[in-house]
């Protein structure tokens, strides 16, 4: 069984005025509102390709309750701890000739919430995966991620690591079976710019050397790097879409990789499917659904392994 964990989710809130401009008021052309947090955009693209998971973490208020009624009706399952007062963030993303957001800050989190966690995360067992996905809220340690990890390193639970800075280095130290981060965010790792392919390598391996096993950089419209526990370099260029909407692609891309990887066992074509479902969700208004994935999958063939 696939678990994801989103300590802060949101309601997203995207907005589309013509025009922007501060000080008077603007009217909407277009808007929607979705669930958002990583944690829950892997659960519903990994939903959305037949693949059953359970989505974790804390959720307060109307909104709250709003982003859980939301899931239930795309089929995802959820175990969210709900938090007396205070209600779940709401961030807002408005699209004009430039791209502007406003995150909500969400409820406050205390230790008895965190124990809650604990508790549900102490019943995983050996094979299940957990998808610790995304930033945290102020106030709770950045060695949270792996503080989980160590608490049930145990169990033979699969880790899959997706965040930065401090949250994902901590992490490497109870080898996580995946770490998704970007280019710029491994760069920043190791206080160097990396801006191609090339560049990306040897700092991607580098970080399974310190400790995970598989490391998966994406690079946006310029694909992707795998670091793979096999002790091969699989790249490639993005697929060739129309870019419509660029959040959750990386998310996607993580889920692409961990259903590709359950489904066939093999790295190549877990990089595959992580690379074409990211693509997929770039080039949707919403997230990757199977058929856009599989669109992309038949016609995909540019991958490079090296050893």
């Amino acid at each position: 069984m696939i678990y994801t964990v989103t300590i802060n989710p949101s309601l997203d809130y995207i907005v589309d005025v013509s025009h922007f401009t501060i000080g008077v008021v603007n009217r909407t052309y277009a808007e929607c509102i979705y669930p958002g947090g990583k944690g829950i955009n892997v659960s519903i693209v990994l939903n959305n390709l037949g693949i059953q998971n359970k989505a974790l973490g804390f959720i307060a208020g109307f909104t709250g309750e709003e982003i859980k009624t939301r899931l239930a009706k795309q089929g995802v399952s959820t175990d969210f701890i709900c938090i007396d007062g205070g209600m779940s963030r709401i961030n807002v993303k408005l699209r004009s000739d430039e791209e502007s957001e406003i995150n909500g800050q969400g409820p406050k989190i205390t230790d008895a919430d965190i124990k809650k966690l604990y508790m549900q995360l102490d019943h995983l067992k050996e094979g299940d995966v957990l998808v610790l996905a995304g930033s945290i809220p102020t106030g709770l340690p950045e060695s949270l991620y792996s503080d989980i990890m160590k608490a049930i390193e145990n169990k033979g639970v699969l880790f899959v690591v997706d965040a930065t800075r401090d949250l994902l280095k901590k992490a490497v130290a109870y080898k996580p079976f995946l770490v998704k981060p970007n280019n710029h965010e491994l760069g920043e790792i190791f206080g160097v710019t990396l801006k191609t392919q090339e560049d990306v390598i040897p700092y991607a391996k580098k970080f399974r050397e310190m400790g995970a096993r598989n490391v998966l950089v994406s690079m946006a419209g310029d694909g992707a790097v795998l670091a793979a526990e096999d002790g091969r370099i699989y790249r490639g260029p993005a697929p060739k879409g129309k870019l419509v909407n660029s959040v959750g692609a990386g998310d996607s891309m993580v889920a692409g990789f961990v259903a590709g990887y359950m489904q066939s066992g093999s790295f190549k074509e877990a990089f595959k499917t992580g690379l074409c479902t990211g693509t997929a969700s770039a080039c949707s208004e919403q997230l990757a659904t199977k058929d856009e994935v599989m669109k992309f999958m038949e016609s995909y063939s540019e991958i490079v392994e090296e050893s």
